[in-house]
């Protein structure tokens, strides 16, 4: 089991930027993928980004492509997620995720497929 646990979020202006963390412990962080997720009120959890196990494949939600960045340091245990040019639109909770092993392009965007959740963390972006 991973632990998992997501801050940075806040309240921001539209155009603003904002850097998401996750802070990983438990299993061996180098064996996970991990991913971020949002869900706005009255909605399903969307995927936002994420990256394999190895590091090498990056992925992203077509609403957030060109705009969010997902990365990771600390040997793996430490996954951000930069957003620039936010949008009242972006305003979601995010939850940081991760799973065993590798995904692809099509299964990194499976919700179902993440076994570990953090708690997430409210980003509200003003008009």
């Amino acid at each position: 089991q991973v632990q998992l646990a997501e801050s940075g979020g806040g309240l921001v202006q539209a155009g603003d930027s904002l850097r998401l963390s996750c802070a990983a412990s438990g299993r061996t962080t180098s064996r996970i993928s991990m991913g971020w997720f949002r869900q706005a009120p009255g909605k399903e959890r969307e995927f936002v980004a994420a990256f394999t196990r190895s590091g090498s494949n990056t992925f992203y939600g077509d609403s957030v492509k060109g705009r969010f960045t997902i990365s990771r340091e600390n040997a793996g245990n430490t996954v951000y997620l930069q957003m620039n040019s936010l949008m009242p639109e972006d305003t979601a909770v995010y939850y940081c995720a991760s799973l065993v092993g590798y995904c692809t392009a099509t299964s990194c965007r499976d919700r179902r497929l993440y076994s570990d959740w953090g708690q997430g963390t409210q980003v509200t972006v003003s008009s």
